[in-house]
């Protein structure tokens, strides 16, 4: 191991996904010098093994399901799926797994990349351990910023790193569709994975050890599509926990709890993330050498006044578009520190990372859609508020009629009855991803619902759904 220089920047973030790069733009955009590292490709788990490829793989499948939807065109996409062209246009999405790409947006917003594994070495210095053994210290005057990420959780079953499962990076990557496919999981990445695959040609069967899907929703999102994947031929067992797992001659084998015994040419474990800490220093200074890392709503990590934790790693959203979010909060509060500017801390101030806490958004890529924003009805009555859950079927809106034949589909508000204002609205239907902006605008912007009386939703549209929650709210 050779040591090198050691060259002081402004700014060290460690992660160049697309949270380390927000930082990055932020505080280059103030004028701070910043160096950013990174160990695999310039982009993160989002461009190559997340976001991009599974949207790329599941939106034929939305297209051809909305398609089927319409008389004039139904009979025209009854066949399969191209499933050789699906993951070629998935391919092009990630550019191929080469980040050079993004590597020429680091050079272009001013900011320095290198490549290695960065871990703390003390207080503002990081140490880069290049693929050749070369060392480099940076040292840091204003911020180091982690945003390293997550990787997947496997459980702890004898002899499974011998069956070789796929995590999210082998579903989302892989070359071709297996014959068989079990999905162990019930949240985003399982419900998704079981729809892009089952649609490209496999046979899917979903294990789920708790009572049905997307626990973290309303219970009527996980139960519509459960509902949708069982129709396209999915299995979904609910209540079910794997005992072992073997693989036997190529053939994936699991044993359930209850003694069943299941076969599969892959398995897909998609049964949660922890955080990429564990070999980052953070013992050296002072902190646990594992885990998440606490923050404040400026995401500066708790005890510190120079470490911020960005994205995932802090556990506040496990979300690309709220790190991101987290990350343009950081970078202005560094920027401002360093500075010697007022921090603003105060409620959906310019740094405070508050719509972490009320106005998280997520859509879930599954035929129907799922999407959310804010509380649950049960999140928000253990928060204390005092609410109404409003629900409409979707069959009462004209322009979902239109979007086509048989749309099937359920909206829910949850109304603070203080304050008339929502604190979280649920959308499930073909399509409906794109209403969700709206909704988190009302949250965000605790827009009266007196007011939102006054926004008009054009006709015919979906978004006429609008109208009839008021309706029914109103009475």
């Amino acid at each position: 191991m050779t040591e090198m220089e050691s060259i002081a920047y402004d700014v060290v973030v460690l992660g160049a996904g697309p949270v380390g790069e927000n930082v990055a733009d932020r505080t280059r955009a103030a004028g701070l010098s910043t160096a950013i590292v990174e160990s695999e490709l310039v982009g993160g788990e989002c461009s190559y093994w997340a976001c991009m490829p599974s949207k790329a793989l599941l939106r034929p499948v939305i297209a051809r399901a909305d398609a089927r939807r319409l008389p004039g065109l139904s009979g025209a996409v009854q066949g399969p799926l191209d499933t050789p062209a699906v993951l070629a246009r998935r391919d092009d999405f990630t550019s191929h797994w080469k980040d050079d790409g993004q590597v020429r947006w680091v050079e272009a917003i001013g900011a320095d990349l290198y490549r290695g594994h960065g871990r703390l070495a003390g207080p503002r210095t990081v140490t880069v351990t290049g693929t050749d053994g070369s060392v480099r210290t940076l040292t840091a005057r204003h911020a180091v910023a982690v945003s390293t990420g997550t990787r997947a959780l496997l459980p702890d079953l004898p002899g499974l790193a011998e069956v070789k499962p796929w995590t999210s990076r082998e579903a989302t990557s892989a070359k071709a569709a297996p014959g068989r496919l079990i999905v162990v999981g019930g949240g985003v990445v399982a419900t998704e994975m079981a729809t892009a695959w089952q649609a490209l040609g496999s046979q899917v069967t979903v294990l789920v050890r708790g009572k049905g899907l997307l626990p973290r929703m309303e219970p009527f999102a996980g139960e519509l599509v459960a509902e949708a994947l069982t129709d396209a031929g999915v299995e979904v067992r609910t209540g079910t926990a794997v005992e072992s797992v073997t693989r036997e001659n190529g053939t994936v084998v699991v044993v359930t709890a209850a003694g069943d015994r299941i076969e599969a040419d892959e398995i897909l474990f998609a049964t949660g993330r922890v955080p990429q800490t564990d070999d980052i220093g953070l013992d050296t200074v002072g902190l646990e050498p594992v885990g998440w890392l606490p923050v404040d709503d400026s995401l500066r990590v708790t005890g510190t006044d120079w470490l911020y934790a960005v994205g995932d790693v802090n556990h506040r959203a496990l979300l690309t578009h709220q790190g991101k979010y987290q990350a343009r909060i950081a970078g202005d509060a560094i920027a401002a520190r360093a500075a010697g500017d007022p921090v603003r801390t105060e409620p959906w101030g310019p740094h405070t990372a508050t719509a972490d806490h009320h106005a998280v958004p997520q859509v879930v890529f599954t035929d129907p859609e799922a999407a959310a924003v804010g509380l649950s009805l049960a999140e928000a009555e253990q928060a204390g508020y005092r609410v109404r859950a409003v629900d409409v079927e979707f069959s009462s809106v004209a322009g979902a009629s239109l979007y086509g034949d048989g749309f099937k589909g359920r909206a829910r508000m949850v109304v603070d009855l203080d304050d008339e204002v929502l604190r979280g609205v649920t959308f499930v239907g073909p399509g409906v991803g794109e209403l969700i902006h709206s909704a988190t605008v009302a949250v965000a912007g605790q827009v009266p619902v007196s007011r939102l009386w006054h926004a008009v939703p054009s006709y015919p549209t979906i978004s006429e759904v609008w109208l009839r929650l008021l309706e029914t709210y109103r009475g």
